[in-house]
């Protein structure tokens, strides 16, 4: 009995621009920070970098002829940053535009919806230089450029997210030191680059608004997810409030600590903890900006924690030996697209996308020249299944989008996962569809999963 899905379901693909597009400074771009962080030593595996990756800027035609096979209704993409305003001053690259307008307009004559993400890492260097996100000045610096694209793409592009997932910024870029740009700060400096992401989305929604009244902008977050271990009210309860607890030593991935600002003006309840004083000193000015509330939600959801209940709190259910893992030793929980979407949907009211979701397998070529890869049907398979309870449930997930279109640059790992739909042959930047790219395909033509 196959499951189905709500009647005008927006189902697509997803990809970012340095994971997938290779020449990054040709035609007038600008270095980004991870053009200069992927040629540090010792910083990504293998050394890899992304200046080839799918070689998707002299392909567009080819990623736009594999998403019209596909079928799907729409197309995640991010536009470089640093390709479009090379220093981050506000001078437009037209050369690096007219890369994006065509893939726009292919979208476009292909019947699919384009979602434009402008913010997935690709932070100019020249800003970064000039303190990149610990300078508030960055923000409104985004906010200019967001300003050139929204003026440049009126009345094509329609749905925007302005930020990817600012919690890997802070954490990864600015906390761990894994991404770019590679720094180590204590919480207080951490603290300061999340409050200035905000600020860019708040400079970003207005200037959007204000180019293209017709165009809708979201934000894309990741963080904490939990489910009950069981479906009684109180593992529910537990689970619920797992996902949104603070703590100090677990509180930049978490969805709260981003979209309760932004959305609800206020930060999540942080008395007497390290958090109170960096909270008291955002200033109304700053509220004012970081309080713009968008018209949907991005959620990047891979896997998240089984929750009971304990006395008057909760315990996280230990993971069992061997309990199953992708490639990459993510654990796989598929009850996390049921009823983490669905706790979002109570604390913020707002429609949501599921904008990533996926899993990295050990694909190859197989003898007979395909990529056999049924771990990734299967994954897919209980994740949708579940997707598709949660909705029933009230979760408010308009669509989906799969991570990811193509295999690609997977940032610190380099090319050694792969998540793609479609496998790349990198040494001949040949692109090979899967059998899950045929199953997808099936799934979106029935909007139901077997």
């Amino acid at each position: 009995m196959k499951t189905h899905f709500p009647e005008n379901f927006l189902w697509g693909a997803a990809t970012s621009a340095y994971q997938i597009e290779g020449s990054p400074t040709a035609d007038g771009g600008g270095e980004s920070i991870w053009d200069r962080f992927c040629h540090i030593p010792g910083t990504i595996a293998n050394g890899d970098t992304g200046d080839i990756a799918c070689d998707s800027y002299h392909r567009p035609e080819e990623d736009l002829a594999l998403l019209k096979k596909l079928g799907v209704k729409a197309y995640r993409f991010s536009v470089s940053w640093a390709r479009v305003d090379p220093l981050g001053d506000g001078n437009r690259n037209e050369a690096g535009l007219r890369y994006y307008d065509r893939l726009v307009d292919g979208c476009l004559d292909a019947g699919i919806i384009p979602y434009l993400t402008l913010y997935h890492w690709e932070l100019p260097q020249a800003l970064e230089d000039r303190g990149g996100w610990c300078n508030a000045d960055t923000a409104k610096a985004f906010g200019r450029y967001v300003e050139i694209i929204a003026r440049h793409f009126q009345g094509r592009v329609r749905h925007y997210f302005t930020l990817n997932e600012p919690q890997c910024t802070v954490a990864l870029g600015y906390g761990s030191g894994i991404h770019a740009p590679g720094k180590k700060l204590d919480r207080a400096g951490q603290f300061a680059v999340l409050k200035n992401q905000m600020l860019a989305h708040g400079y970003a929604l207005r200037a959007i608004r204000a180019a293209d009244s017709a165009a809708l902008v979201g934000l894309a977050s990741t963080g904490r997810l939990c489910y009950p271990e069981t479906d009684s009210e109180r593992d529910l309860d537990a689970a619920r409030a797992a996902t949104f607890a603070v703590s100090d030593e677990d509180w930049v991935f978490t969805h709260h600590f981003l979209l309760d600002p932004v959305v609800l003006g206020s930060f999540p309840e942080c008395k007497g903890t390290a958090f109170e004083p960096l909270i008291a000193a955002v200033s109304p000015e700053e509220w004012t900006i970081i309080h713009a509330v968008p018209d949907f939600l991005g959620y990047n959801i891979y896997n998240g924690n089984a929750v009971r209940a304990e006395g008057a709190s909760f315990a996280y259910v230990p993971r069992y030996p061997g309990f199953p893992r992708t490639a990459l030793k993510w654990p796989v929980t598929p009850e996390v697209l049921n009823y983490g979407p669905r706790f979002l949907h109570e604390r913020y009211g707002l429609p949501g996308y599921i904008t990533e979701n996926g899993l990295s397998c050990n694909d190859k070529l197989f003898l007979d020249g395909a990529v056999h890869d049924p771990d990734r049907i299967d994954f897919l398979t209980r994740y949708l299944r579940c997707l598709a309870q949660g909705i029933e449930a009230g979760s408010n997930v308009r669509g989906y989008f799969h991570w990811s279109l193509l295999d690609n640059f997977e940032w610190h790992s380099g090319y050694s996962d792969r998540f793609g739909l479609v496998y790349m042959d990198y040494p001949a930047l040949r692109r090979v569809p899967k059998d899950s790219f045929y199953w997808f395909r099936q799934v979106i033509a029935e909007n139901s999963v077997p």
